[in-house]
Parts: C-alpha cells; structure tokens; sequence
C-alpha cells in the first residue's frame, strides 16, 4: 500500500493529506496552536483517530504518538553526528535514514521492513510516498513520518 504525503500549500499550521494510490484523501492531519508541535489525524469521514504531540522542554526532540486519546508510544532524537538516528517506543519498531534525512525505512525488531519512506525533490511543499507492506501499519507509519517531519522544521 503506498500513501502519498503532501503538505499543504497554504495553511496557518502544518496541515496535510494522505492520499492513497487511487489518489482519494485517507487521512487528513490538522496542525493545532500548542507549545510544541500537535498533529491531529483524522480520517476520511473527518473522525479524530490519532494525534502526534511535542513533548517540550526535553534535551532533544521528543514525540508522544497517541491512537483516540490513549498514548502508545514516543519517538525520540538521538544524539548523533552524521546519521540521522531516533528512538522508538512503539511496537519494538525502529527507523533508519540517510545523511539528508529524505529517505527512512521502518523495521520491526526481527528487521523486517514494516514501511519505507522516500521524500519526492522539487515540490513547493513537503512531499513523502510512505510504502507500507501491510495496510494495517499506515497509520503507525503515517505519525512517524509526521514525528520526524516535525523534529526537522523544529531544527529549521
């Protein structure tokens, strides 16, 4: 299954739509006034299913992944001086990318590939196709992407 991310153009606060490979909306993410960044997701009936928030005031970046209102797990940055590295507190997965951090691959703890993620060159807007084995994945895959995203505006 593959989703294309797309940032919106014109919008106060990060706001985005995945689309799926058909090129229908599956999920719309809203970006909302907080301390820190706070991604909401919902799908495409407009429900509220999962949000990506900043934890503020930490040595490095750090997300809270929440599924409805419950958390699941957080992403953190790594210290590190040439490879992009973060910590994953959720489903024992973890993340690998390159120098630019453009392109990332999702595993799980046995190293199978759960999701990859490439970001597309030369649009006005961020851009990413998030490649995902397993459809059931999207949505973990989707607040990573957005995790990761966040902590480099943050940077920017």
């Amino acid at each position: 299954m593959k989703l294309l991310f797309k940032q919106r153009f014109f919008s106060w606060f990060d706001s985005y739509d995945i689309y799926n490979e058909s090129g229908a909306v599956i999920y719309t993410v809203k970006g909302e006034l907080a301390w820190g960044h706070c991604l909401r997701i919902y799908d495409a009936n407009g429900l509220a299913i999962g949000m990506v928030k900043e934890r503020v005031l930490t040595f490095l970046p750090k997300f809270e992944i929440y599924l409805g209102e419950n958390c699941v797990g957080c992403i953190e940055k790594e210290f590190s001086l040439f490879k992009p590295r973060f910590h994953i507190d959720y489903n024992g997965w973890n993340v690998e990318g390159n120098f630019f951090e453009w392109d990332y691959s999702i595993q799980d703890s046995r190293g199978y590939e759960i999701a990859t993620v490439s970001k597309e060159l030369f649009n006005w807007t961020d851009t990413y196709v998030i490649d995902v084995a397993d459809p059931q994945d999207a949505l973990g895959a989707l607040m990573l992407v957005l995790a990761i995203d966040a902590e480099k505006c943050s940077r920017n």
